[in-house]
C-alpha cells in the first residue's frame, strides 16, 4: 500500500544534511490529494542520470472526455499532448536548478514536431501517468531536504494537477491535436488504395525556420504550397477540417516521380517534407497535412559504413579481382557500394517506396551517360546505374521512387510523373520532358545484365550481438540522435535521415537487444524478425525496451522507432554477422 505524501515529507527532513545515498529511502509509493507519486528509481549521486519518478491520477479525478483516446490513433494523439502539457506545467511550476549537478530539474520526454508513440505519458481507462525524471537537490552530496519536499510534496502534485487534468485544459486545443492527428492516419490509409505514395495539402507551410531547427518558417516569409492542377486530389477526412470535410491537394502517384528544376526552388525542400511525413505532426508545424506511407525509406550514399553479407550484384558486380558481390561484405564501403547496399538492405527490410535525393547520391551510381558509356566499356566497368534499375524496381518488385534531379535529363525516360518546382510551386511537367526525351535522345544503352529479382533474406546471428561494457552484460547509450553506444560499439546513424528523436535512437538500441532475446534464434531472418518486434510492439508497448525492466515502474525514455531505422543500425552494428538464407 502506499504511503502518504505526508510521510515522504517527514521521510525528507529526517535525512536533510545527510549523505546522498540517504535518498535511497525515499524510493516507494506516496498518495497525495488526487493521485499518486512514485519515486522508482533514485540516483546514485548529484551528477548522476536523474531518478525516476511517476505521477498517476485515477480518471474519474482527471476527468478526461473518453472520445479523446477512444481509439489507438486518438489514445496516441492524446498521450503526446498531455506529455506536452506537462512540459508546460513544468516550466510554470518547478523553479530550476537547486543546487550541485542535475539537483531541481524537473523533465518529461516531450515531443517536438512529430507525433510519435513514447514511454512519457500512458493513458488506460482507470488513470493517466507522466513519467518524469527529478534532479533530487544536493549541496555538494549532502540531502537538501527542505528543497526536496518542495519539489516532491508540492512541485509534482501541482504539475500533475495542471498537466493532467481536463479542468487545466483546453479542452478545444487538445480536441483540435486529437482530430488532427487521426485525420493524417486517415489520409495515410488511403494512400495504397488511391495509388498514391504522398500527399501534400494545398496550403501545406513545407520550409522550416533554419536549416538547424524543425520548427516552421514564417508564414508571411515562406510560400504555401499549392498543387498542380493535373495532379490534384480530394480526400475524406473524419474531422471537418476549415469547415470541410475533405483536404484538397496534390498527390504523387505509385511509379517513379522525378522531381526537377535548378537550386533554390524548393525541391528538396519538398522531399525532406515527405522523408518526414512519414509520421504526423503537430496542428501549427505546416507539415501536418502533408502524409507519406508509411513504408517510405530515404536512400544515400554513405563513406566508411560496413557492409555484411548483401547481395549488391544487381547494381555492383565484376570487381577486380573478382571479389563477390552476391555476399559483399567490407568494413569501408565506397559511395556506390554503401548506396547499393542501403537500397537493397531497405527492400530486405519491406520499403515500398525509395526516397532519393541526387545531392546525397553517389554520381557514378546514379547514371552513367553516353559518352562514358563510349570511353569506359561496361567490361571494365562494376556498376550499373540506378538509373537502368528503377522502372524495374517499380514494374518488378512494386518498389516506387521519388527522386530529386537537377542535373541528369537521363531519367525523363524512365519517370512516370515529373514535377518541376518553380518559384516553390509545383508545376506537372511529365509531357514537357517525354518531349525533350523524344528531342534530345540520350543514345545511352542499359548497363543492367540480368534481372532484378527478389533477393536473397539474410539471417543475424544472435552471438554477434554483444551489448556488455565493464562489469555490465548490458549497456545501451544513446550519445545523440544519430549515435548508439552498443556495449563497446558505436553504432553511427548519421546516414540514417528518418531517425527525429533522440528517445527513438535509445529504443532503436534497445530494441536491437531485445531483438536478440526474444526473436533471434539463427534461423529467423532478418525480415521475421522485425515483422516480430512490431508486432510486438503492437501487443506490448514500449516499456519491455528497458533491459532491466519490472512491471509498473518507469521503463525510461522511448520513441517508437520505424522497422526500418531497427534495420539501418543493425546492418552498421560492425560486429553483426549475417547468413544468406
Amino acid at each position: 500500500m502506499p504511503s502518504s505524501i505526508e510521510q515522504l515529507r517527514g521521510l525528507l527532513h529526517r535525512i536533510d544534511g545527510r549523505g546522498y545515498k540517504a535518498y535511497k529511502d525515499v524510493q516507494g509509493s506516496y498518495d497525495f490529494d488526487g493521485g499518486t507519486l512514485y519515486i522508482d528509481h533514485v540516483q546514485g549521486d548529484p551528477f548522476a542520470a536523474p531518478s525516476k519518478v511517476r505521477v498517476r491520477v485515477p480518471m474519474q479525478v482527471a476527468a478526461l472526455p473518453a472520445d479523446l483516446f477512444g481509439n489507438r490513433v486518438r489514445r496516441l494523439a492524446l498521450e503526446d499532448f498531455l506529455a506536452r502539457q506537462v512540459h508546460c506545467a513544468v516550466g510554470r511550476v518547478a523553479e530550476g536548478r537547486r543546487g550541485s549537478g542535475k539537483s531541481g530539474l524537473i523533465t518529461i520526454d516531450a515531443g517536438r514536431q512529430e507525433v510519435i508513440e513514447r514511454t512519457a505519458v500512458v493513458l488506460t481507462d482507470d488513470w493517466v501517468e507522466a513519467r518524469m525524471q527529478v534532479g533530487l537537490p544536493a549541496q555538494g552530496r549532502r540531502v537538501m531536504g527542505r528543497q526536496a519536499v518542495e519539489m516532491l510534496c508540492g512541485e509534482l502534485p501541482e504539475i500533475a494537477q495542471k498537466g493532467l487534468h481536463a479542468r487545466s485544459l483546453d479542452e478545444k486545443r487538445a480536441r483540435q491535436f486529437a482530430e488532427c492527428v487521426e485525420n493524417q492516419e486517415h489520409i495515410r490509409a488511403q494512400l495504397e488504395a488511391l495509388g498514391l505514395v504522398a500527399f501534400i495539402a494545398d496550403g501545406a507551410l513545407l520550409p522550416r525556420e533554419t536549416g538547424a531547427t524543425d520548427r516552421p518558417m514564417r508564414r508571411d516569409e515562406a510560400v504555401s504550397f499549392r498543387s498542380a492542377e493535373s495532379l490534384r486530389t480530394t480526400l475524406e477526412v473524419p474531422n471537418p477540417v476549415a469547415g470541410a470535410d475533405t483536404v484538397s491537394g496534390m498527390g504523387i502517384p505509385k511509379g517513379v516521380t522525378l522531381i526537377v528544376v535548378g537550386g533554390y526552388h524548393g525541391k528538396s525542400t519538398l522531399l525532406q517534407a515527405l522523408e518526414r511525413c512519414v509520421y504526423p505532426h503537430v496542428p501549427g508545424d505546416g507539415r501536418e497535412y502533408v502524409v507519406t506511407v508509411p513504408h517510405a525509406v530515404k536512400i544515400r550514399a554513405e563513406d566508411g559504413r560496413r557492409v555484411e553479407n548483401v547481395d549488391i550484384s544487381p547494381f555492383i558486380s565484376n570487381l577486380p579481382q573478382g571479389k563477390s558481390t552476391t555476399g559483399f561484405c567490407t568494413d569501408d564501403a565506397s559511395g556506390s557500394t554503401s548506396q547499393a547496399a542501403n537500397i537493397i538492405e531497405a527492400l530486405e527490410a519491406g520499403a515500398g517506396v525509395l526516397l532519393l535525393d541526387e545531392d546525397t547520391s553517389a554520381t557514378n551510381f546514379m547514371v552513367r551517360d553516353a559518352r562514358m558509356q563510349a570511353l569506359v566499356h561496361k567490361d571494365h566497368e562494376p556498376i550499373t546505374p540506378f538509373l537502368d534499375r528503377v522502372r524495374e524496381l517499380y514494374e518488378v518488385l512494386g518498389v516506387s521512387t521519388v527522386l530529386v534531379m537537377g542535373g541528369c535529363g537521363d531519367y525523363f525516360e524512365a519517370a512516370d510523373t515529373v514535377i518541376m518546382m518553380r518559384d516553390y510551386l509545383p508545376h506537372d511537367a511529365t509531357d514537357e520532358a517525354r518531349a525533350v526525351a523524344r528531342e534530345h535522345a540520350s543514345n545511352r544503352h542499359s548497363e543492367a545484365r540480368a534481372p532484378i529479382g527478389h533477393g536473397a533474406q539474410r539471417v543475424p546471428q544472435p552471438r554477434s550481438f554483444d551489448p556488455s561494457r565493464g562489469r555490465r552484460d548490458v549497456k545501451i547509450d544513446a550519445r545523440d540522435l544519430d549515435l548508439i553506444r552498443f556495449g563497446e560499439d558505436n553504432i553511427d546513424l548519421s546516414g540514417v535521415e528518418q531517425l527525429v528523436d533522440s528517445s527513438q535512437t535509445r529504443a532503436v538500441g534497445n530494441a536491437i537487444h531485445l531483438a536478440t532475446q526474444r526473436f533471434m534464434d539463427g534461423r529467423a531472418t532478418l525480415r521475421q524478425v522485425l515483422d516480430a518486434l512490431e508486432e510486438f510492439f503492437d501487443q506490448e508497448g514500449l516499456d519491455a525496451l528497458d533491459p532491466f525492466h519490472r512491471p509498473g515502474r518507469h521503463p525510461g525514455n522511448f520513441a517508437r522507432p520505424r522497422k526500418f531505422e531497427v534495420a539501418a543500425a543493425i546492418n552498421r552494428l560492425r560486429t553483426v554477422r549475417m547468413k544468406q538464407a
